[in-house]
């Protein structure tokens, strides 16, 4: 089956409103086991995946595939089907972003979805059920946060306070010898970069060995609140590609995303 025309403002909306309220209902699935007896076990060599994850993994493949078939899909908790490489359209999911911390008791963990053509996100939904924060942003129309549209904050200076990472990394941007205090940590790596959309964060790093999943949908809805995401070099992400690894990234508002990645250029990493 060919590709939905998604420059047709009724598929663009049609598809919006899908992932709308099949993201509200995977977090409200999410919450109600949130905190309860769960069964879990590790993949790879130490990510942690339980019951919930496979659940809420379910219900978005069920609800979003069901409805656009024709679409790629990509997900932390399927396995990965390399027909999605051949489709211009791919949902790219993480049912539970911060497994560890859902598991763990805690809050900021989140689900998240975004919709990618060709590379780039044009859809883009997370949704922390616990702490009530539902961002939702589409290409060339701004970002939103619980239906109320956000910025990021804009200027160049740093207030460490203000930004979220990797220490020794964000470490590398200082003048000086002196300590530093990072904003505590927010272990949804989405959650993290989203929180630049808004303000609560000014800048935020992802560490390396992040996945499109962590990522694509909060790349758009900072690059609709004026800010920016990139590597360190200033280039943009591409998703949906056979390879669906990154290395450093970091998300700020325009002024201080070109600032960071000036310093970077001037003084890469090893």
């Amino acid at each position: 089956m060919a590709d939905a025309d998604f420059s047709d403002a009724n598929v663009l909306m049609r598809d919006a409103a899908l992932l709308q309220d099949t993201v509200r209902e995977a977090g409200a699935l999410a919450q109600s086991m949130f905190r309860t007896e769960l069964k879990k076990w590790t993949k790879g060599a130490s990510s942690p995946v339980s019951e919930a994850d496979i659940a809420v993994n379910d219900l978005l493949e069920a609800r979003l595939r069901g409805a656009t078939p024709d679409y790629g899909w990509l997900s932390e908790e399927s396995a990965d089907d390399s027909t999605r490489l051949s489709r211009r359209l791919t949902w790219v999911v993480d049912p539970i972003d911060g497994t560890r911390n859902y598991l763990g008791g805690h809050d900021d963990w989140c689900v998240s979805v975004a919709l990618v053509e060709d590379g780039s996100p044009v859809l883009a939904a997370v949704f922390a059920p616990v702490t009530n924060e539902f961002f939702f942003a589409v290409r060339g129309r701004g970002t939103l946060l619980n239906d109320v549209p956000v910025q990021a904050t804009q200027g160049a200076a740093l207030d460490f306070s203000r930004v979220a990472g990797p220490k020794p990394l964000v470490e590398r941007l200082k003048p000086s010898l002196g300590e530093i205090k990072l904003h505590p940590r927010i272990g949804s790596l989405a959650l993290r970069l989203c929180r630049v959309a808004h303000g609560g964060l000014d800048a935020a790093f992802a560490g390396g060995n992040s996945h499109d999943w962590d990522l694509a949908a909060a790349d758009l809805i900072v690059q609709e609140a004026d800010g920016r995401m990139s590597d360190l070099s200033g280039d943009p992400i591409l998703y949906n590609r056979r390879e669906v690894t990154h290395g450093v990234l970091v998300a700020a508002g325009r002024d201080r995303h070109a600032s960071i990645v000036a310093h970077f250029r001037n003084r890469p990493l090893p």
